[in-house]
Parts: structure tokens; sequence; C-alpha cells
């Protein structure tokens, strides 16, 4: 049997470790040849070519459950086997490059929590309502959540905003909104701003920002409650701006006590 090599030998010939060898062996990808007078297991050159055979298509990412029925099928079922592995190799290579690229949009905070047109947009309006890059991570946050917390009106609440934006004043009470997150609470301005925005609201309640199916869920509230506030504790003035709209709009009849009216879902 000197023609036959050790299971060391074997390994290193075929470029793997004894370990892996055994593994192999574990799995019935290859047989354990018999031993010699020694006690020891001998391996020949067909060995070496299935270790080797077997070895390749492992480290090209064949699983080892399907690595036998490879090897031992005719060549047409071999070949049509390396085509399917090769199609889930390059389904894994498209998924490992998004996680890649999902990482590299994440260098830039939670932009890659939203929409590309979602982000386009929010970068315009930003420009146009002159918004502090705080302002924009605020707006941002906003609407992560609401896709979060009412994914199935996300994009029927982004469409809305936008027709909200084709209507002068209310871009002009926006833009009023956010530049009042910087007042003093008590600040007459917002007694002022926010009747002007109760005002708009009942003459236009489309304009109402309110995501779809959020009244529809049995736990609206909870997060009707988590949109609103976002923001708030950074923004006092904000927390009195919104509790003068839903009392004046109260007064008219609307209850909003579920419909949030400013805050950082609000563009």
């Amino acid at each position: 049997m000197t023609d036959r090599v050790t299971i060391g030998q074997a390994a290193a010939f075929a470029g793997v470790t004894v370990k892996t060898v055994r593994h192999y062996h574990k799995h019935g990808l290859i047989d354990e040849p018999r031993r010699d007078k020694s006690g020891y297991r001998r391996y020949g050159s067909a060995d070496l070519l299935r270790l080797v055979q077997i070895r390749t298509l492992a480290a090209a990412g064949v699983p080892l459950a399907e690595i036998g029925a490879i090897l031992d099928a005719d060549p047409d079922r071999f070949a049509a086997a390396l085509v399917d592995v090769e199609r889930r190799l390059n389904d894994r290579i498209d998924d490992l490059i998004a996680r890649r690229d999902m990482l590299h949009r994440l260098a830039t905070g939670d932009r890659a929590l939203l929409p590309d047109r979602v982000l386009a947009k929010l970068d315009r309006v930003a420009a146009d309502l002159g918004f502090t890059p705080d302002d924009v991570t605020m707006a941002r946050e906003g609407l992560v959540l609401i896709r979060a917390l009412v994914p199935e009106g996300f994009d029927d609440y982004i469409s809305q905003v936008e027709r909200g934006l084709d209507d002068p004043r209310y871009v002009s009470l926006i833009r009023r909104m956010w530049r009042a997150a910087e007042w003093e609470p008590d600040d007459p301005r917002v007694d002022e701003l926010a009747t002007a925005m109760a005002d708009h609201y009942l003459a236009h309640p489309a304009l109402l920002p309110i995501p779809a199916g959020l009244q529809a869920r049995a736990d609206g509230a909870i997060r009707h409650r988590l949109l609103i506030h976002h923001g708030e504790e950074q923004k006092p003035a904000w927390i009195r701006l919104r509790a003068l709209i839903e009392a004046r709009m109260r007064s008219a009849g609307i209850d909003i006590a579920s419909t949030p009216v400013a805050g950082g879902g609000d563009l």
C-alpha cells in the first residue's frame, strides 16, 4: 500500500485540515478507506481527487448536504446542478451588495430607513422652508416613525403632504410652525399661529396630516401619542401650539384628539 497516504498527508495534499476530512466522512461525502495492517486508514489517488472536488465545491458555496449528489450525478445533472448553485450564489451576492449599500447609507444617519423618493422630497421641502440641519433630522425622524407605526398609511400620508405643499398658505403656516419651535411657550405669536393654523385646517380639513389606518387600529391612540409628541421635549412651544390648535378646533365642533397637527411628523 505504498501508493496510499495517511489522513494527515491526504489532508495536506488536498488543501484541507484533518478535521475537515473527518467532517466530510461524517457527512458521507467520502467513504473512509480501510485500515492497513498497522491500523491506519490509507487514502489513494481516487480519495484525493474526491477530497479536492468536495473542497472546491464547498469553497464555491455549495452546501455540504448537496455536494454528494452533485458529484455522483451524471454529466448533464452535474452541469444543471452547477447552474443552480451559480444562480443561488448570484442571489447571495446581490443580497450582500444590498446590505453593503445599506451600511453606506446608514453612514448618513437614518436616511436608509426611508425610500429615496421621500428623501428627495424632504430635501426639496427643507430647502424651500429654510430648515436647519436639526430641523431636517427631526422631520426625517418623524417620517421614520410614521412609516414604522402606520406602514399601511405611509404612502398616502406622503401624497397628502405633497398636496398640502401645493397650497402656498399652508406652506407659509408650516414654515412659521417650524420657526415657532424656537419661541418661548408664552410668546404671543404662538397664540396667533395656533388660531391661523386651526382656521386653515377648518377651512381645508383634507390638509390634516392623518396617516391612513391610524384611527382604525385598536392601539391607534398610543401610536398617535408617539407620533405627535416626538420632538416636543426639545420644543416646548410646540406643546402649547398643539394644545391651542386642538382647543380651537374642538370649540368648532371637531374633536382631533387622535389627529397629529404639529411636531416632527408634520412637514
